[in-house]
């Protein structure tokens, strides 16, 4: 009397793993422009967040504050306003000047940049870029 095997065979089995192996090469590339997004939205509200904290301390000031790699320093010393984590400072011109600021941000998993300029600070490369002022741009 045969033996009865019970089980999948070798191509039931290969079957299975290329449709895995398909589905996975579809859903990774989609998974991956979503994380994109999540690191300019991130930065689109880290440079809003900027543009408040600035304008706040104009007004008590007189002055724009200087940002740095740490974020936003206030005359007090104190850190007013610092980016989101993973998202890198690029430049941000003020040297607390009255005529405006200018900040560009980073993330290393992104391949854009964002920036924003208020006042007189949209020179140099701002200006050449033709971008709006007070409006957050990313390229």
């Amino acid at each position: 009397m045969p033996r009865r095997r019970s089980g999948f065979t070798l191509i039931e089995l290969l079957i299975v793993v290329v449709i895995i192996g398909i589905l996975a090469a579809v859903a990774i590339p989609k998974f991956s422009g979503s994380r994109e997004k999540a690191w300019i939205t991130t930065m689109k509200s880290d440079l809003r967040n900027l543009s408040t904290a600035q304008e706040t301390y104009f007004q008590d000031w007189q002055v724009y504050a200087t940002a740095t790699a740490a974020g936003l320093t206030a005359k007090s010393g104190i850190n007013t306003w610092r980016p989101s984590t993973g998202v890198n400072i690029i430049a941000a011109g003020t040297s607390g000047t009255t005529n405006g600021w200018n900040a560009q941000l980073s993330h290393p998993g992104s391949t854009q940049t964002c920036s924003l300029f208020q006042g007189a600070g949209g020179t140099g490369a701002f200006a050449s870029s033709g971008q709006p002022e007070g409006d957050v741009t990313c390229y």
